[in-house]
């Protein structure tokens, strides 16, 4: 396009072409602010674009616990270890996901699977000591009735 077209009210190609919306990164900025269900919204959004995203998949799992959606977290770290199986991650989520509904043993395999391969970025110190804890804590004998909510969360 011209200049002489532009001056008159013309637009550049570049101008008219639809720009991509990054929902991943726009999901990630409303959850730093506390919008969870919109949050959700658009890692479904990134989701559409990208199924196999298990950055999203992880992310809006984390989403719909702090929402008290567990069914539908677990679903979302389940997808995400389908798609890549070496994923830590979505073990650590699902261990406490599990342990929330009685589900010890379960709970014991994601955990067990979580430190076999832990993550190597983003401070894993203290998920790490976070994971080992809490599973001491249910093969001690008396860990029968050990609950999420009786753990100390992570760093502490």
């Amino acid at each position: 396009m011209s200049w002489l077209s532009r001056l008159f009210g013309g637009r550049s190609e570049q101008e008219l072409k639809p720009q991509r919306l990054d929902y991943l990164n726009e999901a990630l900025a409303l959850e730093r602010s506390g919008d969870y269900e919109a949050a959700i919204t658009s890692y479904r959004l990134a989701l559409r674009e990208k199924p196999d995203d298990t950055r999203a998949l992880q992310n809006m799992a984390i989403a719909l616990t702090r929402v008290n959606r567990f069914e539908e977290a677990i679903k979302c770290y389940r997808q995400a270890l389908k798609v890549k199986p070496a994923l830590s991650g979505p073990h650590y989520g699902l261990a406490f996901l599990h342990l929330r509904r009685g589900e010890r043993e379960v709970a014991i395999e994601h955990l067990e699977a979580f430190l076999a391969a832990p993550p190597a970025s983003g401070e894993p110190e203290r998920w790490i000591e976070h994971a080992r804890e809490t599973l001491t804590s249910l093969k001690a004998p008396d860990g029968a009735d050990v609950r999420p909510d009786d753990l100390p969360a992570p760093g502490q």
